[in-house]
């Protein structure tokens, strides 16, 4: 998949379900991959965060069934169609990357809509395993085009919630509800405000070429895989930090708290690895609250050193970047990026780059030339353009 190509044609999805499935499909839907401007690991701790949705997404040509029988397919995977019974839907079943849309569908069933079965072709271009959650807009899609199809009423803010509780009751991984938001609810030109206790939300207008600039995805082709512990790891340290501190989430640590809280965890006795996850976790909702006083006030470049925070963060306290991210942002500032930092869950995966737009051709010139010189795979560079949250095409 070529990142320069951000959609999938809907003649082209809806013709392959024809022939994979004998008919045509009842609809075809669309939802994006996401990247996050500011605020990691802060959406499973109640805190904020400030996605905006890429123009690469999933679409799915879907149908209506009445025999609870699941068959899914992707255009991006060798295997053939999988079948499936809907009554039978087991959660950390072995069905590979089929678990996401059978995980919407058990998920819809589980909170009693009426969900029988269903014919699902699926194409995607958003890339796997660069942290821009292309397992999320698999899942928004498919809960979209079944809320439709079976006219469920569900908005879009509900729908993302069923998509996270199949991600993490049903996958089995323990992510925050951003990444289902951000895919289900943004829209173009904006960067998606969320406080993710109660979901309350604001569209903040990011249009950075008004301003001469642009903000680059640098995919560093490094695969990670938020399943394997290392997530759930950080996850628990933060709820046994807040645990200690008597806290409902670590967003009810004020950040002009934060120093006094350490020090009761460590009177307390907690290590020194959960002591890391709370600065973050309590350090990077401050980094959010910053960037909205920012783009409020105008001042998009000031924006760029508190990305750069951000990253030291999550590389020294919560130890989630590798030795290819990192060299992307001392890199790309030391080619005149005002900010950059690693995005999404880490252990590889992507950074975003904010650049002057006349410097963004030598600035991802030397990021490239700094992995060939290091001896990595030449990374992936592409514009991140705010667009549009899920929705139907056909």
């Amino acid at each position: 998949m070529d990142v320069g190509e951000t959609g999938v044609g809907e003649t082209a999805v809806a013709e392959e379900f024809r022939r994979l499935y004998g008919a045509a499909p009842e609809g075809v839907w669309a939802a994006p991959g996401r990247v996050n401007l500011i605020g990691e690991y802060t959406d499973f701790n109640d805190g904020f965060v400030m996605p905006l949705a890429l123009p690469h997404q999933a679409v799915a040509a879907v149908s209506r069934r009445t025999d609870r029988v699941l068959r899914v397919h992707s255009a991006d995977t060798p295997q053939g169609v999988v079948q499936l019974d809907a009554d039978a839907l087991v959660p950390h079943s072995d069905t590979g990357w089929a678990a996401y849309p059978a995980g919407v569908v058990w998920a819809l069933r589980e909170a009693g809509h009426p969900v029988a079965g269903a014919d699902i072709h699926l194409a995607s271009t958003v890339p796997t395993g660069a942290g821009l959650s292309s397992s999320a807009a698999l899942e928004v899609v498919t809960a979209l085009a079944l809320n439709d199809l079976y006219g469920l009423g569900l908005s879009a803010p509900e729908l993302a919630v069923l998509a996270q509780r199949a991600e993490n009751d049903f996958v089995g991984v323990p992510c925050g509800i951003m990444d289902q938001m951000a895919s289900a609810c943004c829209t173009d030109g904006h960067a998606l405000h969320l406080d993710t206790r109660d979901l309350s939300q604001r569209q903040v207008p990011f249009d950075l070429a008004a301003r001469g600039l642009g903000l680059l995805v640098v995919d560093t082709r490094v695969k990670h895989a938020l399943g394997d512990g290392a997530y759930a790891e950080r996850r628990a340290g933060c709820e046994a930090g807040a645990r200690a501190l008597g806290v409902r989430a670590l967003r009810d640590v004020a950040y002009e708290d934060l120093p006094g809280a350490l020090d009761r965890l460590a009177a307390a006795g907690e290590s020194e690895t959960v002591r890391r996850y709370v600065r973050h976790v309590v350090s990077d909702d401050h980094r959010v609250e910053r960037v909205i006083a920012l783009l409020d006030a105008g001042d998009v470049r000031a924006v760029g050193p508190v990305l750069v925070e951000g990253h030291a963060s999550l590389r020294d306290d919560l130890r989630v970047s590798c030795a290819e991210l990192d060299l992307v942002v001392e890199t790309a500032t030391a080619a005149g990026a005002l900010g950059a930092r690693m995005t999404g869950g880490g252990f590889g995966g992507s950074a975003i780059v904010l650049v002057e737009e006349p410097d963004a051709d030598a600035v991802t010139k030397a990021v490239t030339e700094a992995f060939t010189a290091a001896g990595h795979t030449a990374p992936r560079v592409f514009p991140a353009i705010p667009s549009r949250g899920a929705h139907r095409l056909v």
